[in-house]
């Protein structure tokens, strides 16, 4: 039975230990402390507070996995703990498993292109904001390193949707001048993703964009919802917000990752949010 380490059990983690477990792996998880672990008292598989930041607590751990999944996260923080969970985290993991095969999941958000334009993972990659800089730091050790990297898009799914959210808090605005394309990916599709690459040989040390089929203009975003949901467009003005990852506007492409196998469940955002968060909106929230 093939062993593997989530280092990160948070909303993908959890669905990427499920699914892993489903597929008959053994699987171990990871959380920052014994408070988080405490509350995924989970039966298929076993959970553990290791803080991957700190390099001792990473090397005092005997234990072998066949696939390591970095997929922890910074729950919105700033560059300092980017770079302690991404960039010295991933080199944590990579000294200590040096011979396991590792998944890094990073972020579109390492595109910086403003202009609306279709991106592959042959593309620039050079963001302007420390944070993504720190990412692609991060990638490159994992991919010098025989590993796999993953760029995913928005999270969304069962419970989460952060443009959901905005719209229902009335935090959404609809900006005709700075109007830009968003690019989702559901849960479900990116857990996914992450063994479908792991069980590759042909995936080692490469760059996959994990997002759906058809990336979304914001503006359509509010106004499918304000017509599913039956309430009134977002005003219509200028964004004052700052984006902690930087302004982009891009068209993120996944055929690489389709030309390897993956079908997404929900091909584009309409379908995931109709099909999986709308349903269970008054019980779940947003």
């Amino acid at each position: 039975m093939p062993r593997a380490l989530i280092a990160g059990c948070g909303y993908l983690g959890q669905a990427v230990a499920d699914l892993f477990v489903a597929n008959g792996w053994e699987v171990e998880g990871w959380t920052k402390s014994e408070e988080s672990a405490s509350k995924l008292d989970r039966k298929q598989y076993s959970i553990r507070a290791v803080d991957i930041s700190d390099e001792d607590q990473v090397r005092a751990q005997t234990a072998h996995f066949d696939a390591i999944v970095h997929c922890a996260s910074t729950r919105g923080g700033d560059a300092d703990s980017y770079r302690r969970v991404y960039l010295n985290g991933t080199a944590n993991l990579l000294r200590r498993f040096n011979d396991s095969r590792i998944l890094f999941t990073s972020s579109t958000s390492v595109y910086a292109q403003t202009d609306g334009e279709v991106v592959t993972e042959e593309g620039d990659a050079m963001p302007t904001h420390e944070t993504g800089k720190i990412l692609r730091a991060a990638e490159d050790l994992v991919v010098m390193q025989r590993g796999i990297v993953i760029r995913l898009g928005g999270i969304y799914g069962p419970g989460r949707s952060a443009l959901l959210r905005k719209f229902l808090n009335d935090d959404a605005i609809i900006d005709p001048e700075n109007d830009r394309f968003v690019n989702q990916i559901h849960r479900d599709d990116a857990a996914a993703a992450i063994l479908l690459l792991l069980k590759r040989d042909d995936s080692i040390g490469r760059i996959f964009n994990v997002v759906d089929n058809e990336p979304i203009l914001q503006s359509e975003c509010y106004s499918w919802l304000a017509g599913k949901l039956n309430r009134r467009l977002p005003a219509i003005g200028r964004s004052t917000s700052t984006r902690k990852r930087g302004r982009s506007n891009k068209q993120v492409s996944n055929a690489k990752l389709r030309a390897v196998g993956w079908t997404p469940k929900y091909p584009i955002f309409a379908d995931g949010m109709e099909r999986s968060v709308l349903p269970n909106l008054n019980q779940e929230g947003a």
